[in-house]
């Protein structure tokens, strides 16, 4: 089955440069028409690279407006979700793109930074759901992506705020794709490991960087937004590899009433952390039925009797 965005509306925040701007120019050759939403001026007014993407867009022969709202500004991100529905009446995909760096370790990190950092990653892929979320639900569709990283899901010295915020969208994705299926709204995460601004004074080996390119993270992203995409998978991409990324819980142990001490904890942990049964748990209620069951099974009592 071909992957076509035809007469599908796009916002990709972030999209001037980089990753973002790999993003907006393969929806738009696939058909989508594309907002190009990049941080202009502190009104959102336009940026340059905004509205040269948007001219690389129209010479292709597509369709595509820039924007220069400020995703961690939620008034500004109404603006920008008006301004699309003026424009074209929907919104079918959003990819929360827009991200800043802000590193030092946590002891020399000046607390401002740390919120910088996740007011732009997490309230900016916040906002910007927020702001498309009920006319998605209207549609009964739409395709939600957000940029999560290896820094959130397995830590980075040096980037405590930006490893929070990138696990927190995480978070954010599992409940949304919950609350959005019945509506046919999908939500998943895009871990990507690319060669951009951002990244490539943090490589020293220009092998690597060159076999790190934002096309190869742009077609998990493509396959992440279409028609028959999955549905809460984070979607590790990097360099040519395509990897699904899992949280995951151990079966555990279960410790009786008079046994439930830290020293028991501590004593049974290598039973406790064995991976051989470990599953993925769909929704949090799941984790609760879990420790229930367990308890239930050995205190005799059969929850399926009332």
């Amino acid at each position: 089955m071909s992957v076509k965005y035809n007469n599908q509306v796009a916002i990709v925040t972030g999209a001037g440069v980089g990753l973002g701007r790999s993003h907006a120019l393969a929806l738009a050759a696939r058909g989508a028409k594309v907002v190009v939403n990049d941080l202009g001026g502190k009104d959102g007014s336009l940026s340059a690279v905004s509205l040269a993407v948007v001219a690389e867009i129209e010479a292709a022969g597509g369709e595509a407006i820039a924007n220069g709202a400020n995703v961690a500004d939620m008034a500004q991100v109404q603006n920008m979700v008006e301004q699309v529905m003026e424009k074209w009446g929907r919104v079918d995909i959003l990819v929360n793109n827009a991200g800043i760096l802000r590193d030092k370790s946590f002891g020399n990190m000046p607390i401002e930074d740390f919120k910088l950092v996740v007011d732009v990653h997490l309230m900016g892929a916040a906002n910007c759901s927020k702001a498309v979320w009920n006319i998605m639900k209207a549609q009964q569709y739409g395709r939600i992506v957000m940029t999560t990283s290896s820094s959130g899901l397995y830590g980075n010295f040096g980037q405590a705020n930006y490893g929070a915020a990138k696990m927190g969208v995480a978070g954010l994705m599992n409940t949304l794709c919950i609350e959005g299926e019945k509506y046919g709204i999908k939500v998943n995460c895009l871990s990507p490991t690319a060669r951009t601004a951002m990244t490539e004074d943090l490589i020293e080996d220009k092998r690597v960087l060159e076999m790190m390119t934002v096309e190869s993270v742009t077609t998990g992203l493509l396959a992440l937004v279409a028609e028959n995409s999955p549905n809460r998978a984070i979607l590790g991409c990097g360099a040519g590899g395509y990897a699904r990324a899992v949280i995951k819980e151990t079966d555990g142990i279960y410790l009786s009433p008079e046994e439930q001490t830290p020293e028991n904890i501590l004593a049974k942990w290598d039973e406790l952390e064995d991976e051989s049964s470990s599953k993925e748990l769909k929704a949090g209620w799941m984790q609760t039925n879990k420790y229930v069951a367990k308890a239930a099974a050995f205190l005799s009592i059969d929850l399926a009797a009332k």
